[in-house]
């Protein structure tokens, strides 16, 4: 699902403007600490994302990915430290930034069409009734759904459905999109096209993405860089560059030895904890 409580502003095209791809910070993270109670969380963390950039954020269960997560989409606060978008300190969820979820069953409405799940927040956000239908036939076809505006949830697969939850994110055309393990839910191969489906729509788009997996191949072959998190509590490990190129392929890019490096790399910085830490 989408989070946007009504804040997401409408604009007027879905194609962001072209100038919005050039790589200059649009979220930074200052001083960054979490805790629940007196139980520290994360710990110290200082990253920015650049415009236009895919970045991934994986480390071990535990380590307070998606509460970092849900505090660089505005739904809770830092303990310490602070967090930007566009300059300014977020203290709820941006106009411009959307959320997909990993659990696409939940986030629908099963007695709306996708057409009218995709249309219902931005009715919330007062955008038109022409301009909220025109957006989501857009956004369906963004990600190859184009005939199934009028099919319900219950009559679409799990990977359709979380394509739907997609499109909902782009209806609101964001600056940048967060998604919080979002193809978890699907089987393997659906997950290798949920993948592809995702590269596509952020290089046709020119948004700013960013993703907490748990699984170390997504990240390597999804990202531009990599936030590595570790220890208790979690610190920045590495931030690890990804150069594979623009055009990636789940066959040929996996088989290329810069790709099992920079896998090796990461399984080796989540798993040292305590050599991490110590480091810190």
């Amino acid at each position: 699902m989408n989070t946007h409580n009504g804040a997401l502003a409408p604009t007027t095209e879905l194609k962001p403007d072209p100038a919005s791809t050039v790589v200059e910070p649009i979220m930074a993270v200052e001083g960054f600490s979490f805790a629940y109670g007196d139980k520290p969380i994360l710990r110290d963390i200082d990253f920015s994302v650049g415009s236009g950039e895919f970045v991934c954020i994986v480390g071990p269960s535990g380590a307070g990915k998606s509460t970092f997560l849900q505090c660089l989409a505005g739904l809770r606060q830092p303990t310490q430290g602070r967090i930007l978008f566009k300059g300014q300190a977020v203290t709820e969820p941006p106009a411009e930034l959307a959320v997909v979820f990993q659990d696409y069953s939940r986030s629908l409405m099963p007695w709306l069409s996708a057409q009218e799940n995709i249309a219902l927040p931005l009715k919330s956000a007062g955008v038109s009734r022409r301009e909220r239908d025109r957006r989501a036939l857009d956004a369906l076809a963004e990600v190859g759904l184009e005939g199934s505006a009028d099919l319900y949830p219950w009559e679409l697969s799990g990977g359709m459905q979380q394509r739907v939850a997609i499109a909902r994110a782009l209806a609101y055309q964001p600056a940048v999109v967060i998604m919080d393990e979002p193809f978890a839910s699907v089987d393997a191969q659906t997950r290798a096209d949920l993948e592809d489906l995702t590269l596509r729509v952020k290089q046709h788009l020119g948004i700013t993405i960013v993703l907490v997996t748990h699984d170390i191949d997504e990240a390597v072959y999804l990202s531009d860089r990599v936030l590595a998190l570790s220890g208790k509590p979690a610190v920045v490990a590495a931030v690890v560059d990804v150069d594979l190129g623009a055009d990636r392929d789940q066959i040929a890019t996996k088989e290329r030895p810069e790709f099992a490096e920079l896998r090796s790399q990461l399984y080796r910085l989540i798993r040292r904890p305590a050599a991490v830490e110590g480091e810190k």
